[in-house]
């Protein structure tokens, strides 16, 4: 087989490393995009679009079964095997079209393989042939982690990579780990109708880095799926299942979904030949705005990196990886997104911007519930609580933990007035719809102006309208 050279060779056809290809092309480098399977992105295959899938099935189940707060009779009856039925089938449509954009790539620079280092430079294939580029890109993504103890449970494990191939839903579930996923999925599966309780060490659930938000999302959640936070489990292969030891007591359950984090795919690289500086966890050191490592011609993003694995930040980090490898060694510094983080709970929650630490007196904050907001209540969607912060100096808002219904539409809002670097005053000229979910974040935003030294223009929009 003939050797190959390229100005910048990606490792990893997911979102990240499709991105960084098609950067680096644009920018005039020669590419190859080695990946040993060309399955489709994480998103499309097993992440972002089939959960929410199993959560739209599950919305619909809920709607029923509580329409008669509106004053409707129905029954709800699910057919687990028509769930995943038409699960698959979209799941399947979503990355036929990833697929298809991998078909469309230029002849010769698909490579079918798997790379591992053998130089900052050099890779080596699993089919023997050699790789030397200019610049090297690590595109490698993340995969479901099954800690020892599981790892003995067999067939009665899921994983995020393994659930959505189920035939027809269990009776019942225990899942290991109340991040994001576990939340969606534990939560999802139980409006479905199976037993599920939901299990972590972490006191804290979601990911929420603000203590009170997130106790009330498990508050919220635990109406559905009881959450044991800050317990230690023990698991045991049993006839009718996986039997579950926490705190004194025990439960079985037909099958154990693990959700405990997703590390980087890195073991196969043979980073040390890279010549990388490494952190604690073993992955390589790298500067967030150009995705370099170190000073080497060697580049990371995505999942791979740890550092944001989300799609969105995926795509943004692969377009600065691909950018600044094809100009290597010059660089360019790129601003980064505002950290934006959802999860599709019902209610959502949202972690928006920075959050600071509630000592630091530089800071303010105010929250706000939607145990009464009017069109939650309108919608008989109450329950939640949104706590922003702001500078005090200037005003500016700067981050926001949120757990409320529709909060990802809520963040975005956020998401955006933070990168327009808003004040809570400025955000207070715009216009806010009656009746709607933003209004809600009205008196927050009030509370702020009261709270940061920046004075407020008068304003004639002060009230909200009566019986908001």
């Amino acid at each position: 087989m003939t050797d190959l050279t390229c100005d910048v060779a990606v490792i990893g056809a997911g979102t990240a490393g499709l991105t960084a290809e098609h950067h680096a092309r644009k920018a005039g480098a020669t590419t190859l995009l080695i990946d040993p399977l060309f399955a489709g992105t994480t998103c499309a295959t097993v992440g972002c679009m089939p959960s929410k899938l199993l959560i739209a099935a599950a919305d619909a189940a809920w709607s029923v079964r509580h329409a008669d707060v509106f004053g409707i009779r129905a029954t709800a009856e699910t057919d687990g095997p028509a769930v995943f039925k038409r699960l698959r089938a979209e799941r399947d449509r979503f990355a036929a079209g990833v697929k298809r954009s991998i078909d469309g790539l230029p002849d010769g620079i698909a490579i079918k393989a798997r790379a591992s280092f053998s130089g900052p430079g050099a890779l080596t294939l699993d089919d023997g042939r050699k790789v030397t580029a200019r610049a090297v890109i690590i595109a490698t993504g993340a995969s479901a982690a099954i800690p020892g103890p599981f790892a003995r449970l067999g067939d009665r494990i899921l994983t995020n990579e393994t659930i959505f191939e189920l035939e027809d839903l269990p009776e019942s579930v225990g899942v290991i780990g109340a991040g994001p996923l576990g939340l969606e999925l534990g939560q999802a599966l139980a409006r479905l109708g199976v037993r599920v309780e939901i299990f972590d060490q972490a006191k804290g659930i979601g990911g929420m880095r603000d203590a009170e938000v997130s106790a009330v999302l498990g508050d919220l959640i635990g109406r559905d799926a009881p959450i044991h936070a800050d317990v230690d489990t023990s698991v045991e292969r049993v006839k009718d299942g996986v039997r579950v030891g926490w705190a004194g007591q025990t439960a079985v359950f037909e099958r154990l979904l693990v959700a405990a984090g997703r590390p980087p795919n890195l073991d196969a690289l043979n980073l040390g030949s890279a010549q990388l500086e490494l952190d604690d966890h073993g992955t390589p050191v790298f500067d967030p705005a150009t995705m370099q490592c170190g000073t080497s011609p060697v580049f990371i993003a995505g999942d791979a990196n740890h550092d944001r694995p989300l799609l969105h930040e995926a795509s943004h980090e692969g377009a600065i990886a691909g950018h600044n490898a094809a100009t290597f060694p010059s660089v360019d510094a790129a601003r980064r997104k505002v950290p934006l983080a959802i999860t599709f709970t019902r209610p959502e929650a949202a972690t928006v911007g920075d959050v600071p630490d509630p000592e630091d007196t530089a800071f303010v904050a105010a929250s706000v519930s939607y145990d009464d907001q009017g069109r939650a209540k309108v919608e008989a969607r109450t329950g939640g609580l949104c706590r922003l912060h702001a500078r005090r100096g200037d005003g500016r808002l700067t981050g926001a933990s949120l757990c409320a219904p529709d909060a990802g539409h809520l963040a975005h809002l956020l998401a955006w007035s933070i990168s327009a670097e808003l004040s809570v005053a400025d955000i207070l000229e715009l216009p806010f719809y009656h009746p709607t979910l933003e209004e809600g974040l009205r008196p927050a935003l009030r509370d702020l102006c009261k709270k940061v030294d920046a004075p407020r223009p008068w304003s004639r929009n002060d009230d909200d309208p009566p019986g908001a």
